[in-house]
């Protein structure tokens, strides 16, 4: 009995708590309920009073633009190119005469600088002294047997008329081999030839010193002292420094706007240039002269190579060093109107933009007269103190409203270099 009780006791109080936990769940969902349904009526009273949105076209944005006013006038045209240093003269220092060497100058070394005229190197003239002493000897008894020979022919004539005196032969001349021409012109042809002698060998004993043939330095020597050496065998390499030249490759259109003696002018006048180079830190320039073209056009490149000069180019400090890279500007001829203008403000090829009065943009067709690096000329088409648009645009079309910025702002050129485009 008492265990069927306790087991009924248990099974009343397990189903009150489960009727408990069950209660518990019905009211949490509906607290849930409530908070959600007036989080909604919430959100309707305040969509209810909001007032509703006007709607209105976005306006049309301006684009805006860097402008440079343009400046018209007589414009000097500078064709620039590019090109290497190189010697007026340059030559190898060989020897005429075979010797063993016995003096080498000190400036004889490699950037050596020297005179014209200085001794830069002597062979040994023993030699070539004593063959001088010997011809000199021959050519003394050439010239006793000379005089005998002339003694004899005379003494002959003399016999002759003494022998035909009084005859029909007097008034007439000896006989050839009486008067002893053939042996006269024996004696006069054998000191010729010793004289030629002694001038060869006197010649032979003058090469034994080679000497500079001009004002320069030395490019690179291969010669020292006790040292053999024979004709024609190179000792080393001398170069000029009374002038340098530069090879400047330009387009043929090039050409036309500046002199070149024997090409573009018949006067034989040449442009002027300015030669600019970077060296020991220091930006540096010389003035040249445009003298000549290359025999014949590069049929690689299709270019012409100018060739410009350049006086004493060693007497600044630092110099203009041959094999030195440099930048040519090539004073051309002067245009009597025209405007230099950033090629960053032409579009297909020959437009522009302008800035009209009332802020609007045109399209302008203008003439260009050449096109190089970073600037372009322009011949026609462009008036004075007009506003030239130089930001690039993605959309633009003629007419449309653009916003300035940049007033004043001013294209800067040093020199004012522009290319080949006629």
């Amino acid at each position: 009995m008492t265990n069927g009780a306790e087991r009924y006791a248990l099974g009343v109080i397990g189903e009150l708590i489960t009727m408990s936990s069950r209660k518990k769940r019905v009211i949490q969902l509906v607290i849930s309920i409530t908070f959600v349904a007036l989080g909604v009526m919430g959100f309707w009273a305040l969509t209810a009073s909001k007032p509703e949105m006007e709607r209105r076209k976005p306006p049309i944005p301006v684009p805006m633009v860097r402008t440079i006013a343009v400046k018209t006038g007589p414009q000097k045209v500078y064709i620039q190119g590019e090109g290497t240093v190189r010697p007026l003269q340059e030559i190898d220092l060989v020897p005429e005469v075979v010797g063993k060497v016995v003096y080498v100058s000190p400036s004889l070394v490699n950037g050596g600088v020297f005179n014209k005229d200085d001794l830069l190197l002597r062979i040994d003239p023993v030699d070539y002294q004593l063959a001088v002493t010997l011809a000199k000897a021959k050519v003394k008894d050439a010239e006793s047997r000379l005089q005998v020979a002339e003694e004899e022919a005379a003494a002959s004539r003399d016999e002759w008329r003494l022998l035909y005196e009084g005859s029909s032969n007097e008034n007439s001349k000896p006989p050839p081999l009486v008067a002893k021409e053939p042996q006269l012109a024996a004696a006069k042809a054998e000191l010729e030839a010793d004289e030629a002698d002694l001038s060869k060998a006197l010649l032979n004993l003058e090469r034994t010193e080679l000497k500079a043939p001009f004002d320069g330095r030395v490019g690179e020597e291969r010669v020292d002292i006790g040292q053999y050496v024979s004709p024609g065998q190179s000792l080393g390499s001398l170069y000029s420094t009374e002038a340098a030249e530069i090879v400047v490759p330009l387009e043929g259109e090039a050409l036309f706007w500046f002199d070149v003696p024997g090409f573009t002018s018949r006067d034989g006048r040449g442009s002027p240039a300015l030669i600019k180079a970077s060296i020991a830190g220091r930006e540096l320039s010389w003035t040249g002269k445009v003298v000549r073209t290359e025999g014949k056009l590069d049929e690689r490149t299709r270019m012409i190579n100018v060739v410009v000069r350049v006086e004493q180019p060693y007497a600044k400090k630092p110099p203009l060093v041959f094999g030195l890279f440099v930048v040519v500007h090539i004073e051309g001829r002067e245009i009597a109107e025209g405007a230099v203008i950033p090629r960053a403000a032409l579009h297909q090829g020959d437009i522009v933009w302008v800035v009209s009065e009332d802020s609007r943009l045109q399209f302008r067709q203008v003439e260009v007269g050449r096109i190089q690096g970073d600037e372009v000329l322009v011949t026609g088409g462009l008036d004075d103190g007009e506003r030239l648009v130089i930001t690039p645009l993605k959309a633009v079309t003629d007419g449309m409203t653009v916003r300035l910025v940049g007033e004043g702002a001013e294209a800067v050129r040093e020199p004012p270099v522009v290319s080949s485009k006629r």
